[in-house]
């Protein structure tokens, strides 16, 4: 379990310098607005105890330069508990975000919802939840980190509803608190990892080094806006494929450059997002981040030549809306032979995950750029192209579907599969004769920037 530190010295942990923020003032009635015996002496010593008049401080600071607006929990209060002063507090700092067009970044421990304001202190989550709309709606990043405990509501609201959520190791993490889970329930699932494996959380930092990932995160959302993605030059092959059949063997050759590769290269520096936040991930179908390249932020989400999961689909279609109401452009990577179509696969809903990503590239808010850099199966890979803006790598195809399906769902015996794999016009020139796909002078010296 992680140290429980303080409000503010957590805040001296993450930020180069902070500034309180002035609260609005709400008028006490004896012992809260539902009357709770005792809630006055409770607040009194809360207070006592930390210094703080409320469970929260919120303020200004910079995170490693970039500034933001800081909400920081004080468990020590009232066990971080949300009441009605607390949702004054948390309103007036994401209005003041919105006014000087800052990120927001909840520094969240709580237990959830304070008892002795009822109902009332419940509605506070209404009230953030409203808030975080409208800052995410004004195109201003949001993102959360949780220490221990981050339980209840606050976890539901300015958790799980941030744009980025990291997570402090051994963190309690989760819907329901210690004290109100089954008597069965497997502490376990309960943690900051326990929700980073889920797909519900991002990444767990360790507390030395959140200061930099907090702001290597702030910077590269808070960046200047760029136009679209440049296209990555090829790693690979240069001349084009002399048939399909040599199309697909270089597509599916060990030795041809993968996601990573491409990535290390285009890139300078740059950061992931994790998961779909519906219970999955898929670290080994699809990557997905915000990378630096050329001074400026731009998103990706990149196959990684395996089948693609119901949750790659998803954290893809994530990653894309999120880069659109940040004003940043993306860039797909194309390199899956095709979704997984197990039945596991079914199960976790891979044509509605299918459709949505679909869905996110046409409804796309910024330009987005596509490069097949190996196998284009079907339209488990068509989601993640940009029409009109994809480009191919000589040692790249696409296709209706792979050649050996293609074979089988005609009839014909395995040994035409190669002259299927012909017919099927599933190379980069091909492709660009059919005006699917565009080129250019870097991809195959000689033919310009074209598209048929």
């Amino acid at each position: 379990m992680t140290d429980r530190l303080s409000a503010r010295r957590f805040l001296a942990l993450v930020t180069d310098d902070f500034t309180e923020l002035p609260y609005p003032e709400r008028e006490f009635v004896p012992d809260g607005p539902i009357g709770w015996p005792g809630y006055d002496t409770a607040r009194a010593r809360a207070a006592e105890r930390t210094g703080e008049s409320e469970s929260v401080v919120c303020g200004t600071g910079r995170v490693e330069g970039t500034p933001a607006v800081l909400i920081a929990f004080e468990f020590g209060f009232l066990g971080g508990s949300l009441g009605q002063r607390t949702g004054d507090r948390l309103e007036a700092a994401y209005a003041h975000a919105r006014a000087h067009r800052l990120p927001v970044v909840p520094l969240v421990a709580t237990g959830g919802s304070r008892m002795q304001e009822g109902m009332l202190a419940l509605t506070q989550l209404q009230r953030v939840a409203r808030q975080s709309a409208l800052t995410r709606a004004a195109g201003l990043a949001q993102l959360a980190v949780l220490r221990d405990p981050t339980t209840g509501g606050g976890w539901a609201t300015l958790g799980a509803g941030a744009d980025v959520t990291l997570a402090l190791p051994g963190a309690q993490v989760g819907f329901a608190g210690s004290r109100v889970r089954p008597p069965a329930a497997d502490p376990a699932a309960y943690t900051a990892e326990a929700q980073v494996a889920a797909g519900s959380a991002d990444a767990v930092v360790p507390p030395g080094e959140l200061r930099r990932t907090l702001g290597h995160w702030l910077r590269l959302l808070t960046g200047p806006a760029t136009g679209p993605a440049p296209v990555p030059a090829p790693l690979g092959a240069t001349d084009p494929p002399d048939s399909g059949r040599e199309a697909v063997r270089r597509a599916r050759a060990p030795e041809r450059p993968r996601a990573r590769a491409y990535l290390d290269a285009y890139f300078t520096d740059r950061v992931e997002i994790s998961g779909d936040r519906c219970g999955g991930t898929d670290p080994d179908g699809m990557r997905c981040g915000f990378g630096s390249h050329d001074g400026g932020t731009i998103g990706y989400a990149a196959q990684t030549g395996a089948p693609t999961r119901p949750a790659g689909y998803r954290t893809a279609a994530r990653l894309i809306r999120l880069a659109g109401r940040l004003g940043i452009p993306v860039l797909t990577l194309v390199d899956t032979p095709g979704a997984a179509n197990d039945a596991e696969a079914e199960r976790q809903g891979a044509g509605p995950a299918i459709a949505e990503l679909f869905g996110a590239v046409a409804a796309a808010r910024t330009p987005v750029t596509t490069l097949v850099i190996g196998e284009g199966g079907s339209g488990g890979a068509l989601a993640l192209a940009a029409p009109g803006r994809t480009w191919a790598t000589p040692d790249s195809y696409f296709s209706v579907i792979g050649p050996e399906a293609a074979t089988a769902i005609l009839k014909r015996p395995p040994e035409q599969t190669d002259e299927t794999a012909g017919q099927l016009r599933l190379r980069p020139q091909d492709l660009t004769e059919l005006g699917v796909i565009r080129t250019s002078e870097q991809m195959f010296p000689g033919t310009g920037d074209r598209r048929s």
